[in-house]
């Protein structure tokens, strides 16, 4: 495992600056490019290499629906670019980052297709179809009968956090989720994290809707809702937590801390994704494992598929993983 000087080298700064970075500290006023340094070093650092065979002089699109400001406010968007890169690098594909704002400055007639990291309304995907109808959706997936797309099975991996708290004699278990909003829209998309959160908890006779929370995935939400379940619940707080996301439960566990709650003597928590940062916090995150690294590397070859000439669209589902730590008690 990359330590937080293997970090720190890598990214040209001081361990100690990597430890506040990762943390997300408030406090800290450094650069978003010195915060995008250390994020890259530490997923780069995590990533596994594997060889394949190359496609010298193919040019593709990478279109993000974060702008790069957002992307290190969420690692799991950026993880998953790293994996499109390091892919494209192992087949000698030259990517093209872009976000949606600026599509306008593809060139169509040198792309060969287009990998789209993220949520798009019916109207974004249009636009991008209009510039090569050979796009790849990773994380979304808006018609499975036409467009490849690779995802994860968040009912599964929702199912196996409610299952682990359950096994561990937690009955009293509470959510905090974000949801996600288009650009240009209003409304928030339906998540499936926090849709199945109710039905599975409903179906056991557990669930509390005053134990539920939802805000946006961002480490201040994550702290924000914390310290309201603290400041609303009291003693009546939930013995296990699941976050939706891990950025989510960093700022969580930072209100945990300030509020003398205990983790995991009095509250376990587990996140969603182990982005790369997970096992530098204090307590080391418990979470499901998702493999935006594969997410990544499979859009790369699903697009290949395509050039090679598959015609009928496919969906991946990547599969997801329980890695336990020690922000719950076992």
């Amino acid at each position: 495992m990359a330590t937080i000087k293997d970090i720190a080298q890598k990214a040209g700064v001081s361990p100690a600056t990597v430890s506040r970075v990762l943390n997300y500290d408030a406090s800290l006023s450094v650069a978003d490019s010195t915060k995008k340094k250390v994020f890259e070093a530490a997923e780069n650092l995590s990533y596994r290499k594997r060889p394949g065979k190359r496609y010298t002089g193919k040019k593709i699109a990478v279109v993000h629906w974060y702008t790069e400001k957002e992307e290190l406010s969420d690692l799991y968007y950026l993880s998953i670019r790293l994996g499109i890169e390091e892919r494209c690098k192992q087949l000698d594909i030259n990517p093209e980052i872009y976000f949606f704002n600026n599509i306008n400055d593809i060139n169509a007639s040198e792309m060969e297709g287009i990998i789209a990291v993220g949520k798009f309304s019916n109207h974004q995907v249009k636009e991008l179809t209009k510039i090569n109808p050979a796009v790849v959706f990773v994380d979304y997936s808006p018609d499975g009968d036409k467009y490849d797309a690779v995802v994860i099975d968040f009912e599964k991996a929702t199912n196996k956090i409610i299952d682990y708290f359950i096994s561990t004699k937690h009955t009293k278990i509470g959510f905090i989720g974000g949801r996600e909003v288009l650009k240009g829209e209003t409304e928030p998309l339906e998540d499936l994290r926090e849709k199945t959160f109710i039905s599975c908890m409903q179906e056991k006779g557990f669930y509390d809707e005053r134990f539920l929370y939802v805000g946006s995935f961002s480490v201040e939400d994550g702290y924000r809702l914390m310290v309201q379940a603290i400041k609303e619940l009291g003693q009546d707080l939930p013995t296990a937590i699941f976050m939706s996301s891990d950025v989510m439960a960093i700022g969580s566990l930072q209100a945990l801390h300030e509020a003398g709650v205990a983790v995991p003597d009095r509250v376990s928590i587990i996140g969603i994704n182990d982005i790369s940062i997970s096992k530098y916090i204090y307590p080391s995150l418990t979470t499901i494992k998702v493999y935006t690294e594969i997410m990544g590397e499979t859009a790369v070859d699903t697009l290949v598929e395509r050039l090679e000439g598959r015609k009928i669209a496919k969906k991946v589902f990547i599969a997801t993983k329980l890695v336990v730590r020690k922000s719950v008690k076992v």
